[in-house]
């Protein structure tokens, strides 16, 4: 049996580490007997395509026919939505390829069951997501109805930001630095200088 095994943490997962996945998976392997596992790990979101280099890799290599059975930590670690699951097990059962999730162990596509619990679970958990942005939607909304400020501090509100921007302003007038340059050192937007610029002239 050739296992490919998939663990994952996003870039917003602060506190979290690959071997956390990846220990218990080796365990989990060396249990079942299988020897040749391949380890691929990504540290990126579930939605970063791009940066998800390994899962890509870990599909090319199933593709290929290197690659009998898929062992992820969890289904979250390798799916972005219901839809992506979907159309990927069409692509695994294509090849050949099953999927086996640990901390979900009836999901295992090799039987007709597991199969049916595999398209359930990643259902609920589809539902369970929209659910939770839902709730952190109202919540915004209720703020700011409240008059609460929602989302990251004003740039004019970071310590310290009232000498940094008289240094800035002043290298700008002096024309030492682009507007592009002056936004990079603030640490703002192209579009938040402009404004800053706009309020020192009114």
């Amino acid at each position: 049996m050739r296992v490919g095994m998939y663990v994952r943490v996003s870039t917003d997962d602060k506190g979290q580490n690959l071997d956390t996945q990846r220990m218990p998976l080796r365990e989990f392997c060396a249990a079942q007997g299988w020897t040749e596992v391949t380890e691929y790990a990504d540290e990126a979101s579930a939605t970063d395509l791009r940066g998800r280099v390994q899962w890509r890799r870990l599909l090319d290599d199933c593709a290929k026919r290197k690659v009998d059975l898929v062992l992820v930590w969890r289904l979250d670690r390798a799916f972005r939505s219901v839809l992506d699951a979907a159309q990927t097990l069409e692509r695994l059962r294509a090849w050949g390829v099953g999927l086996r999730s640990y901390q979900e162990p009836w999901l295992d596509t090799t039987s007709p069951f597991g199969e049916a619990l595999y398209y359930i679970t990643v259902a609920y958990a589809q539902l369970e997501r929209g659910i939770l942005r839902e709730r952190v939607r109202a919540g915004m909304d209720r703020a700011k109805r409240e008059g609460k400020h929602v989302g990251r501090p004003p740039v004019t509100a970071r310590s310290g930001f009232a000498e940094r921007w008289a240094a800035v302003r002043a290298e700008l007038d002096a024309g030492r630095i682009s507007r592009s340059e002056a936004a990079r050192r603030l640490d703002c937007g192209y579009a938040t200088l402009l404004r800053l610029l706009d309020a020192d002239a009114s």
